[in-house]
């Protein structure tokens, strides 16, 4: 199971958005990313500072949001 405690939320880094690990990553540039056709390796080899759980949590993230999990309950 993907740790969902790599996606943050803070209302000081990137106006609140959900993030990567409290760093200026919102989580939509990684859908981004990898809906532009990058694929993990790609991305972690351009973006060093992320990692592979990163992209797994983002991506869980979104299926979380999109199953109709409470809010609460994602980030």
């Amino acid at each position: 199971m993907p740790d969902l405690h790599r996606t943050t939320v803070d209302r000081d880094i990137c106006h609140g958005k959900p993030c990567v690990r409290h760093m200026r990553w919102p989580v939509e540039v990684v859908f981004d990313l990898v809906a532009s056709g990058m694929s993990t390796d790609h991305i972690l080899a351009d973006h060093p500072e992320l990692e592979r759980d990163d992209v797994i949590a983002c991506l869980e993230y979104a299926r979380l949001l999109a199953s109709g999990e409470p809010a609460r309950h994602v980030a």
